[in-house]
């Protein structure tokens, strides 16, 4: 790796003083909107990202189990939906929108470490035609994120990140509840489901598929599980005719997860003891 390629993110020791174990993600390259110029909102372009996520894995270490450190290979497919939902102005929005995701608590549908600390860098490489690699790195901490938490008919909405032209929410279906389709001609979502107890159009819905509105889409969610089930939604304003018509979108989508699901002779490997 060239020098100016090296990712150097700081040691970062807990309240006594012990140095965090890090997780790193490095090379992740994601075609996206990013740019103020008139090309740059018409074309995506790739980010290269780099992560390193600050957490305590010795629970992970002793137990077995993924719900106790961060799984990697659903995290980067997670972190390539959000990059290519939003519709970024700037460097500055999309490295923030990284790491308030990945410092939001999670949720027992989704069990995974509490992420203490985070570092996170975006590189712009065809920003300035080759000549030079631009890039924005920021060190975020858990203690320093705030999520505005809205209680709703389906259960409860988190806030992960809003910005210009786009809304990073956090979708929490409580059991027996149901989200609707929206109707608002006026924005248009991508959807990633993380939960692995949802119905969609009243069929199961596999966790890590997406769903990416051309036109409106009017999808409807339903929990009937016992447990809260969470999407990951991303808001944009409508670039089609206002006028476009609702489509009832069938079961489909396109899966951002690894293929391979963990297998541990008698136990899930990914779920809460």
């Amino acid at each position: 790796m060239s020098a100016e390629l090296a990712f150097h993110p700081p040691v970062v020791r807990d309240s006594q003083g012990h140095s965090l174990d890090v997780i790193e993600l490095r090379g992740l390259t994601v075609d996206c909107i990013v740019g103020v110029y008139n090309r740059e909102r018409v074309l995506a372009q790739p980010l290269r990202l780099d992560v390193a996520l600050f957490l305590d894995t010795r629970n992970a270490a002793t137990g077995g189990r993924l719900a106790h450190t961060v799984n990697y290979g659903r995290l980067a497919g997670e972190l390539r939906f959000l990059l290519e939902a939003c519709r970024f102005e700037l460097l500055e929005s999309a490295v923030e929108a990284v790491s308030r995701y990945l410092l939001v608590p999670p949720t027992r549908d989704v069990p995974r470490a509490q992420v203490q600390a985070a570092t996170v860098r975006v590189i712009k490489p065809l920003a300035l035609g080759g000549l030079a690699l631009p890039s924005l790195q920021v060190h975020r901490t858990a203690e320093q994120m705030s999520y505005a938490s809205e209680e709703r008919s389906f259960g409860r909405l988190d806030v992960i990140h809003e910005g210009a032209g786009y809304g990073v929410h956090r979708l929490r279906v409580k059991p027996g509840g149901s989200l609707p389709a929206s109707e608002d001609a006026t924005v248009e979502a991508s959807d990633l489901v993380l939960g692995p107890g949802l119905l969609m159009q009243g069929q199961p819905v596999a966790r890590g598929m997406a769903f990416h509105d051309a036109q409106a889409v009017a999808r409807r969610y339903d929990n009937p599980s016992t447990q809260e089930q969470t999407v990951l939604r991303v808001y944009r304003p409508r670039v089609v005719s206002s006028e476009a018509p609702l489509v009832h979108e069938a079961l489909g989508g396109t899966s951002y997860y690894p293929l391979d699901e963990p297998a541990a002779p008698g136990l899930a490997a990914d779920t809460l003891p």
